[in-house]
């Protein structure tokens, strides 16, 4: 790679008004690339601009997508659009202003805590951003319950346990009927009821108008409820309801995440794509790949406060361009394989494997400026920990050069409310235009789906072979006998490791361990 310092100048687009820069100088495209991809990238600018102004994205769902919006309500195609952002922003910092003021308080006094229950896009965002942004002095202390776990849940909630009466609940689901916020809220409300507390005077629902969520926290009195729109899917929902209500309530200054997003969306609506930063994420992933998934990115933030944005992204780009068809239906198979921790923890951790080993991969760096709040001691003449931080960043990207291993390097001022606005508009940008470069939906998610349904298939026949084995009370029975008598023949794989998980657990199913699985027996008691 030429690494030369005429280079770096020639592929740096830097943005000091928002505290920002991209190299690209590792990740140079080829000769030709620009020219022959540059119609295919003229198409994906229109579509996005299609996309601002309200153009049915999702045609599965027969719906907008709408995240821009969020940080701009003046762009929303319709009145009734901005005036619905607009009001439901006043409505975050109303209710936040008054748990900060103790106006709302909890059955034992002014809320010290909150509990997040939600899943996938309801909770990665809000996750990262909590942690990203969180400080030692924040209004609240926020936990999350983001799974369906028994024991991950009892865990979260037993931190609580001395802390219920001064807790608030916010339960995040767009259908409220999604089993994961759905069992996390059953399992949360038994736990304040047992407490002898009023569930519903602790919570707040985040849910679609009319459903199930919304129904049920309308009828019960909850304390606040709070819009999910079609028009926002779960993965670029951070920046409207879904993340803005945490991150105020925890103390983080939401507005000026929105104008950190806002300010990203004009740089990524230049159609000058030398000026356009996610073009060039887009157009970097593209050639970097093949165009087809052939490599992954592995995300390399230098500061412990960006832990979370790999796992944020996982579902931001891989559920937005992991699909098997193209928008003509033909199989593509498409993708891009995202992981990452945080330097300079992954230099003792696989890092040795990204310059020695498989070439299979292309590195994204996050370079932060500002080491701390305040001065930092020395730990060596004249070297602090920071110097020896950013030595490692500057390190390990040099290594990965020098075996060939191509890297982008994103700049950051500081890791502040702004920033982090920044980030978030900036990827969501570039997923947008990297699935039009393709040919494919970034918005649905049939993958999921599929999971969801295969999901609901199991516990039907979960149920199934406990009505088998009820009409044989008491008898030992194999997985074969009992699928030949409740009419499941060849499903004898998942009905083993169902009552394999049933009768690990205390309930009313029995079994006695054999070597070869078809021989283990399992009964009623």
């Amino acid at each position: 790679m030429d690494n030369s310092f005429s280079n770096f100048r020639r592929h740096l687009l830097q943005f000091p008004d928002q505290g920002f820069s991209l190299d690209l100088s590792r990740a140079i495209a080829p000769a030709g690339f620009i020219e022959k991809i540059s119609p295919a990238l003229e198409k994906a600018f229109a579509e996005m601009e299609a996309l601002e102004k309200g153009a049915i994205a999702n045609p599965d769902e027969n719906r907008r997508v709408g995240h821009y919006w969020l940080r701009n309500p003046e762009i929303a195609p319709t009145p009734e659009i901005a005036a619905e952002i607009k009001n439901c922003l006043r409505d975050i910092q109303e209710f936040t202003k008054k748990i900060h003021q103790g106006k709302i308080r909890g059955a034992k006094g002014q809320f010290t805590d909150l509990l997040c229950i939600g899943i996938g896009g309801s909770a990665l965002g809000p996750q990262f951003v909590s942690d990203a942004l969180g400080q030692t002095n924040d209004s609240l202390r926020v936990h999350f319950i983001d799974n369906t776990d028994p024991d991950g849940m009892d865990r979260v909630l037993a931190t609580l346990r001395e802390k219920l009466g001064t807790t608030l609940v916010i339960v995040t689901s767009k259908s409220g009927s999604t089993p994961e916020p759905r069992n996390g809220l059953i399992e949360a409300a038994l736990v304040w009821e047992k407490a002898g507390l009023n569930f519903a005077s602790h919570a707040v629902a985040i849910t679609g108008e009319g459903s199930q969520l919304d129904l049920t926290a309308k009828k019960e009195k909850w304390l606040a409820r709070f819009p999910m729109w079609d028009w926002v899917g779960g993965r670029t929902s951070e920046l409207g309801p879904v993340g803005l209500l945490p991150a105020a309530l925890q103390g983080i200054a939401i507005e000026e995440m929105l104008a950190g997003a806002k300010a990203m969306d004009a740089l990524t609506r230049s159609r000058e794509q030398t000026k356009n930063p996610a073009a060039q994420l887009a157009l970097s992933w593209y050639h970097l790949t093949g165009g087809h998934g052939e490599k992954a990115m592995v995300v390399l933030p230098y500061k412990d406060r960006l832990l979370l944005f790999s796992r944020y992204l996982q579902q931001l780009v891989m559920e937005s361009l992991g699909k098997k068809h193209d928008l003509q239906g033909r199989e593509v198979y498409q993708g891009l394989t995202v992981y990452g921790n945080k330097g300079s923890t992954d230099q003792h951790a696989y890092i040795q494997q990204l310059r020695d080993g498989l070439n299979n991969f292309f590195a994204v760096f996050i370079e932060v400026l500002k080491d701390r709040h305040g001065h930092s001691p020395e730990v060596e003449h004249q070297t602090t920990s920071g110097d020896y931080l950013h030595a490692f960043f500057l390190g390990t990207r040099e290594a990965l050069s020098e075996s060939n291993r191509a890297s982008l390097t994103i700049t950051l001022k500081q890791v502040d409310a702004y920033s982090v606005g920044l980030l978030i508009a900036l990827f969501e940008r570039a997923v947008g235009l990297y699935a039009s470069l393709l040919g494919i939906n970034a918005y649905h998610q049939p993958g999921v789906e599929a999971g969801k349904k295969a999901a609901t298939q199991t516990l039907k026949i979960k149920l199934l072979a406990l009505s088998g084995l009820k009409k044989r009370q008491g008898q030992w029975v194999t997985v074969s006998q009992l699928c030949e008598e409740i009419g499941l023949v060849g499903s004898e794989e998942v009905v083993f490791k169902v009552l394999l998980h049933l009768s690990s657990n205390p309930g009313s199913v029995e079994r006695q361990d054999h070597q070869d699985p078809g021989q283990t027996l399992y009964r009623h008691l």
